[in-house]
This record gives C-alpha cells, structure tokens and sequence, in this order.
C-alpha cells in the first residue's frame, strides 16, 4: 500500500455502512447518534495472570486502565460496548482488587454496559453486571464482534490491536492506530498493558484489501492516513 500524505480536516470522523463515528485520541470509539461508546482489548488484570506465570509487572494495570476508561467516558455517553478481551484470562474478574473492582461497578452501574466475549475471556461471571454477549451484538446498522468476519459490512471490531507510524523530520514516531474503511472498522486496544500489531501484517492487511484509512493515536491527538493500492508499472 502507497500513503497518500497525512490528512487533518476530519480527522477522526468516520463513516462506516452510512453511519457516522467518531475516533478519539484515547483510544475510544463514539457513537454520537445512539449516545454509545465503544472500546476494545482492555485486558483487565494481565498484570495478575502474568505473575501466576512467574513473570513479574507492576500490579497497576487495571488501575491505569479503569482510570482512563472513566476519563473517556463523557457526559453524553449513556451505553458502553466492551468489544472482547476485556480481562486477559478466566481468572481475572476474581484477581481484581477491592478498589478496582467497585471503581468498576461504579461504571458498570451507571451506564448500559454490554460485554462481548473475546478468545481470551471467553466467559464473563454474571456478577460483572451489564448485558454479556457471547456472539455478534447487531444495533442500527452495525455489528459489533471481538474479531473481524467474513461480512464486513457495518462491522467494528477489536482483537488485532492495529499500530502503525509516521516519519515527522527524520524521526519515526509509533503509536496504536483506527483502521477502517466504509465497510467496518479495527479499534485499537486500550488496556495498559497491551501490544499492537503492525497495520502491515498480513492478518490486517487480508481484511483491507483496497483502500483505507488509519487514525495513528500520536502525542494525544489523531493523525489520518490514507492508503491505496499500488499499481505495478
């Protein structure tokens, strides 16, 4: 794919099967017309299912993650959708801490909240709260799912954790990135702890074939880029 030069009107502003979104910088997807907002791989308590592992990390993540997930979530915001991977394995509702726990239920409570299941929760106790949704959630137009499909059409998605880059004055600058097209939409992952996969690997680039844009999440705004097929001479 050919970057066409970074784009700054509309940056952020999506349409996806006629249906206006809108990417922020922090990593969270807004549905203005139906008050909703999505976010994906949050991957709650990786920290925790790292150290049953022997591998030792700060035991701050789900902290940091809650934090910026209720800084993120607006006044007009009245329905959450988690997209999947919302703990990192089976074990992590129960590893959450007193405080993170009911600093979650304070979300929770407050808001429609709807859980989808992703490979790494594959089941979600009751005791979260919200709705849980094993399978593809269908509102409006949209499908909301934990990985992309073979029916793209009005899809938003999570799973691959997309990043990308951009070259500013000799110096390459890396973040998490949106990737989307007019039929659906990869949202970057938002947990603490997470990783990202490069927009040109060939998981991502098989569900974006023509061309698409990408949000590149970059010292606290959105840079758009466009790419389109190359022709061969």
């Amino acid at each position: 794919m050919t970057p066409i030069r970074p784009q700054h009107g509309d940056v952020g502003r999506l349409i996806v099967n006629g249906i206006e979104l809108i990417a922020e910088p922090s990593g969270v997807l807004w549905w203005p017309a139906t008050a909703t907002l999505i976010v994906a791989d949050l991957h709650f308590e990786k920290g925790s299912s790292f150290a049953r592992r022997g591998v030792h990390l700060p035991p701050y993540d789900t902290a940091a993650t809650l934090a910026r997930l209720a800084a993120a979530i607006g006044p007009k915001i009245r329905r959450i959708i988690c997209l999947g991977d919302s703990f990192h394995d089976g074990k992590g509702p129960a590893s959450l801490s007193f405080d993170d726990a009911m600093a979650l239920a304070r979300l929770v409570n407050t808001h429609e909240w709807i859980w989808l299941t992703g490979n790494h929760d594959t089941a979600l106790p009751r005791s979260l709260g919200g709705q849980i949704v094993t399978d593809a959630l269908r509102l409006n137009g949209l499908t909301f799912q934990h990985q992309a499909g073979d029916t793209p059409v009005g899809e938003v998605s999570g799973h691959y954790h997309p990043k990308s880059h951009i070259d500013v004055q000799g110096r390459r600058l890396s973040g998490m990135c949106f990737i989307h097209d007019e039929r659906r939409i990869i949202l970057p992952s938002f947990g603490a702890y997470t990783g990202g996969l490069h927009i040109d690997s060939p998981p991502i680039r098989a569900l974006f074939p023509t061309r698409y844009r990408v949000d590149l999440m970059i010292r606290g705004r959105l840079v758009r880029r466009e790419f389109v097929p190359q022709i061969a001479s």
